[in-house]
Order: C-alpha cells, then sequence, then structure tokens
C-alpha cells in the first residue's frame, strides 16, 4: 500500500509558461501538503530535468512556444523506456484532450482550473505511480532473490555432488519406472558398464551376467519401495572375473506422497571382496 506521507513526499514536476499558472499549482500543492516541488517556465529544460530526477508526476500544459507539450512528451518516452510517463497535462482546448491521451499522457485537467479535481487528479495518479514503482521493486527484489536460491542451489549440488564424488563412484537417481535419469561419475570409463547395466536397472541389457540371487533380491527392495543399505551384488565382466558393486538407495515421494523414483549410491569393492575371499593372496 501506499501511504499519505508517500503520496505528500512525491516528487512533481510543474510545466507552464504563464508564470500565473505556476504559481497557482505551487500555492495549491503547498496548501494540500506537497514538500517536494519545482517548476520550469521553459519547455526545452523538462527532459534534462527528468532526466536527472525521474519525477512522479509532470503537470505538463500544452499549449507553450517554442515547443509545446506534444514535443515534450516525444522527449519523455526516449527517457522512461518502460514506457510509463508520468503526465498530467492541462489544457485549455477540449479538443486536445484525446490526442493528448494518445500522445502519452495518463490524465488531464482543463483550463480554467477547478482546484478540487486537479487535487483529485493529482492524488490519484500519484497514488497509481507510487504503487507502480512499488511493483517494480518487488519484481526486482523478486529477480534477485530467485537469482541467489538459483546460484545456492547450484553451488549446494555441486558441494553435494563433489562430497558424492569422495565418499562414492557414483550417485544415481531412477524414476518412477525403473530407468537412470541421473547418473554423475564415471561409471561407464570406470567399468565398462554402460548405465542401463548398473546394479538395480530394470531393463535386460546385461541381466545375465549379475548374480541372479542377488539382483532379484535388489530389484525386490525397489520393487516394496524399501531403503538398502551397503547391498552387495556380483557380476561377470567380459573377461569372466568377477566384479563386486556395494549400492545404498531410498526411494523418493513428491509434496503429495507419489512415488517418483529412487536416489543413491554406489561403489566398486571388488578389490575389498577379494580380500575378504583371499586374506592371504599377496
Amino acid at each position: 500500500m501506499v501511504s499519505s506521507d508517500d503520496i505528500l513526499n512525491a516528487s512533481i514536476l510543474i510545466v507552464d509558461d504563464q508564470k500565473a499558472n505556476v504559481q497557482l499549482l505551487e500555492q495549491m500543492l503547498r496548501e494540500a501538503g506537497y514538500r517536494c516541488m519545482t517548476s520550469t517556465m521553459d519547455p526545452y529544460a523538462v527532459c534534462g530535468l527528468h532526466r536527472d530526477n525521474h519525477y512522479d508526476l509532470i503537470l505538463l500544459d500544452l499549449q507553450m512556444p517554442g515547443m509545446d507539450g506534444f514535443q515534450v512528451m516525444e522527449g519523455l518516452k526516449a527517457i522512461e523506456m518502460d514506457g510509463y510517463v508520468p503526465i498530467l497535462v492541462i489544457t485549455a482546448q477540449p479538443g486536445h484532450k484525446l490526442q493528448a491521451l494518445a500522445s502519452g499522457a495518463k490524465d488531464f485537467v482543463a483550463k480554467p482550473f477547478d482546484l478540487v479535481e486537479v487535487k483529485t487528479r493529482i492524488h490519484n495518479m500519484l497514488e497509481v505511480r507510487l504503487l507502480y514503482r512499488k511493483l517494480e521493486h518487488f519484481n526486482k527484489v523478486l529477480e534477485q532473490t530467485v537469482q541467489e536460491r538459483t546460484a545456492e542451489l547450484r553451488e549446494s549440488e555441486a558441494r553435494f555432488r563433489r562430497l558424492t564424488e569422495l565418499s562414492s563412484d557414483w550417485y544415481w537417481e531412477q524414476d518412477e519406472n525403473g530407468h537412470f535419469s541421473k547418473v554423475y561419475g564415471p561409471v561407464q570409463e570406470m567399468l565398462g558398464i554402460p548405465v542401463d547395466s548398473l546394479p538395480g536397472a530394470t531393463g535386460e541389457a546385461q541381466g545375465e551376467r549379475w548374480n541372479a540371487a542377488e539382483r532379484a533380491a535388489l530389484l525386490a527392495n525397489i520393487a516394496a519401495r524399501r531403503p538398502f543399505l551397503d547391498f552387495v551384488c556380483s557380476r561377470i565382466d567380459a573377461d569372466g572375473a568377477h566384479q563386486y558393486f556395494q549400492v545404498s538407495g531410498e526411494p523418493m515421494f513428491d509434496a503429495s506422497g507419489r512415488f517418483t523414483g529412487y536416489r543413491g549410491v554406489g561403489r566398486d569393492v571388488t578389490e575389498i571382496m577379494r580380500d575378504i575371499a583371499h586374506p592371504h593372496a599377496a
């Protein structure tokens, strides 16, 4: 919301080539409690003043010598790139009202002034303008917050990956259909196993090389949505040697409780298992 103080502290520029009109508007605004007013009788100075100060409201006379209000509005459009030029037009020509609105003015008042009407229109325009600025600020803050949170998530994910790499050979995720959707770590390069042949894969790509009983027990855990810790399964590689893998995993669920897949870690424990089986082989 916009407070009364916000409105009374808004910056206002009065533009009129008639000194009497400028004085009348200044007096009216002061009596209404407005605190930040600037005025000029030089239409050529308006764009420079607004570029430096970005007024919340410009009271602009249309009929001025040398450079009329329509030309001033064209210059202001180049400054307010967002398309919102806070202009309240002052005109004694009824036919100019529609043209002024089409040129970018947000409202108009007629000469001679009805002071109650002028004050009401100024108040309403300032309220809209300040709300618009608050919305702009909110959107910028929101965008900055999103960027910061995104950066934090990326940093967290990078840290998580690094910790995973230090504590295991790979991190994996499966979708609800049992297909691997994410695998972090050099599994294929290190072990010569494609992703669809990792422990826990539901496909039959190289199923004949896995220990059938161990693989069935692992898939039964996954089918039952049970977590499993340090589950060891083995396979025969292309050279006929045994390989052993240790995997841990847990089911994932969305906010509504719907199962969305599994995630976990794995590592090659072939050397460890060989040492256990043949402790004095060395």
